[in-house]
């Protein structure tokens, strides 16, 4: 059994919640570093929790207060009986539900959201306690639709409608996971992973992956496979960056650049070299500064209300070194 890297093991929270959304769901939530720090929320992607944001908690908890929730019917947070409980709608109001418990009146918080955490961003544009409560997101190896039209997990020299055919073959698929294994492990860094991830950055990926349960990993599918966010990306009106592996599989770049040159208020985006959609377990380091810049360009100091924020800094473009 390959032993997980010691970042990827979840540290001790400060504070722990239970957060009722709209619809009476229960979402668990919890909180890393100094109280009175500026305040970051991480919402995490399909088939992931919040143990998937450990290696970026650990390196932003010591001078941030972090705060990462599991997705309903993910980690610790209830599992919707139906299927009326999986909808972008329902993203959007867990969202709301964790921003209005965790961020004080008056305050707001930089929101990064990874694969179909940044999908709830798009959702949550309109809603008005959370832009009020939004100085800033990060949108990380994400899309606003056409996810199966572009994925890239099948071979490119198969034609593009019978690639999006066993593309939603693939990732709809009802059977369980089972226990991780070598053959899994190596499905699993091919479809989501860059091709220099090492052995225990695959092995801690997998562990989170395998642990979501089978009906939810179905039913969260069937909603990515019609996703359709484009109206709401150019309704977020807080300054956004976009960060994005060059091997991501599962939603190739031409997202993020369809994302930035759409939004109203970009901030910038990074191209990671080699890395797949799982760039946060992949390069945490990378994600972390991205999101500790756009905490220091936009949030006050620690401790005082969100007034007289700085404007929005000019979209730019950059390649993180390799």
């Amino acid at each position: 059994m390959t032993a997980l890297p010691p970042d990827c093991v979840m540290p001790v929270p400060a504070e722990e919640y239970r957060i009722r959304s709209e619809d009476g769901h229960w979402i668990h939530a919890a909180a890393f570093g100094p109280e009175d720090a500026p305040l970051v929320v991480l919402a995490h992607g399909w088939t992931c929790s919040t143990l998937f944001w450990a290696p970026v908690i650990r390196r932003l908890a010591a001078d941030h207060r972090v705060v990462a929730y599991d997705q309903r019917g993910h980690g610790r947070s209830d599992v919707p009986p139906t299927a009326a409980g999986y909808s972008t709608a329902k993203l959007a109001d867990d969202l709301e539900a964790v921003l209005l418990r965790v961020v004080p009146d008056g305050h707001q918080a930089v929101v990064a959201g990874h694969s179909m955490g940044g999908m709830t961003i798009m959702a949550a544009a309109e809603r008005g306690e959370v832009a009020a409560r939004t100085a800033a997101n990060l949108l990380c190896s994400t899309g606003p639709g056409d996810l199966l039209a572009e994925l890239n997990v099948v071979p490119a020299a198969v034609p593009r409608p019978l690639r999006s055919f066993l593309g939603r073959q693939l990732l709809q698929s009802r059977m369980p996971l089972g226990r991780s294994s070598a053959v899994s492990r190596a499905a699993l860094k091919y479809a989501t992973m860059g091709p220099d991830a090492t052995a225990d950055r695959v092995a801690a990926t997998a562990e989170v992956v395998h642990a979501c349960p089978t009906g939810v990993r179905y039913r969260w599918s069937r909603v990515l496979g019609t996703l359709d966010l484009y109206a709401q990306v150019a309704k977020l009106a807080a300054p956004t960056a976009v960060l994005v592996g060059t091997h991501d599989r599962l939603t190739p770049p031409v997202h993020s650049h369809r994302l930035l040159s759409a939004l109203p208020a970009p901030a910038g985006l990074v191209e990671l070299p080699r890395i797949g959609h799982m760039a946060p377990v992949e390069r945490p380091a990378e994600v972390a500064d991205e999101i500790r810049r756009l905490a220091a360009a936009h949030l006050p100091a620690a401790g005082l209300p969100a007034a007289g924020l700085p404007a929005a800094r000019p979209s730019r473009s950059r390649k993180a070194a390799s």
